[in-house]
């Protein structure tokens, strides 16, 4: 990768752990409501294998998925008036916070069922494959979800047909208040692939350019046609579980020592060591990300509710098109 290419890694990741330190603090204010589920300490997973993906790839995440969103280019803006549930969101207000999805990128969203997009991934793998387009599916997981049969009916079906789907499990070491150690036979979970014989591998969610690097190789061997993989990024929340959480599950000393390992400030360490910027540069972004964050806030207190009719838009299909789908040729019909 070149010094900008480098630099931009780095910035996303910032302004991913900026987002969600101002997300914390608006659901404090009250401003935000229903679930939140931040993402801060995990960020070099979603910034180095979103930045492995073509455009025109595909991502399914599990629910704390802002730092995927905007990883994917989403604007900071339209994601924080989602929080807010203003009409100017991603989804227009209707999703919130675990509900994240913007058809432009790809990106599918944000799942509150532990595991349920799993099959919906693996169906748009499907679709890729039958209509002959390279289009690759990064599917994201949390380790709580490789315990449910649709992970496992997943994994069967993509390495029986050869889909080209990338399952990603981000292994944070508990699946809300439980740790992995009680809830899975397996302590580790990328050594669940074997048993559809798909490539597996554990990577350190810690250092971005490692995590790009995994994403690279079992990209280019899906497109290529040899099927999925299932790779395990070894990483931590510094948070709760959600904002509800009152973490009695877990010692300070655990999350402090993890947090002697964030990848944010230990990546801008190895840019300014390696010469790729200075302090007053590092300065610099972090100055410009802050007012990103902070038009966001602004935008989204600005933006207008949604209004009452929005509940009856998006629920059924047009009954225009119903008919015209229905007059198609069943072969040509996508």
């Amino acid at each position: 990768m070149n010094q900008d290419e480098l630099v931009e890694l780095y910035r996303q990741m910032l302004l991913i752990r900026r987002f969600e330190e101002k997300a914390a603090e608006m659901y404090a204010l009250g401003k935000i409501g229903g679930f939140l589920h931040l993402y801060i300490g995990e960020e070099a997973v979603a910034v180095g294998a979103v930045s492995a993906l073509d455009r025109s790839d595909h991502l399914v995440t599990h629910y704390r998925d802002h730092g995927y969103a905007l990883a994917k280019g989403v604007d900071p803006k339209r994601a924080m008036a989602e929080l807010f549930g203003k009409a100017t969101g991603l989804d227009k207000g209707k999703g919130g916070s675990m509900h994240f999805a913007d058809v432009e990128r790809h990106f599918w969203g944000g799942y509150a069922i532990v595991g349920g997009h799993l099959p919906l991934a693996t169906g748009i793998a499907l679709a890729s494959q039958y209509q002959d387009r390279r289009e690759v599916v990064l599917c994201v997981l949390g380790d709580g979800a490789t315990n449910i049969g649709e992970f496992h009916e997943s994994l069967n079906l993509a390495a029986l047909w050869r889909l080209p789907i990338v399952y990603l499990v981000e292994n944070n070491s508990y699946g809300m208040g439980t740790h992995l150690a009680r809830a899975s036979a397996l302590k580790a979970m990328h050594s669940k692939g074997c048993a559809y014989g798909m490539p597996s591998r554990q990577v350190d969610g810690m250092d971005v350019l490692l995590v790009r690097d995994a994403i690279s190789n079992a990209v280019d061997y899906a497109r290529s046609g040899l099927g999925p993989s299932l790779l395990e990024a070894m990483t931590y929340r510094y948070r709760g579980h959600s904002m509800a959480d009152p973490e009695l599950y877990r010692h300070r000393e655990e999350v402090e020592t993890w947090k002697l390992r964030d990848p944010v400030r230990h990546f801008q360490t190895s840019l300014q060591l390696g010469g790729f910027f200075t302090t007053e540069q590092a300065e610099t972004i972090s100055a410009e990300v802050d007012r990103v964050i902070e038009g966001a806030v602004q935008f989204a207190e600005q933006s207008p509710d949604p209004d009452d009719s929005a509940l009856w838009e998006g629920v059924y299909v047009e009954p225009v098109e119903q008919e015209a789908r229905a007059a198609e040729p069943v072969g040509t019909r996508r």
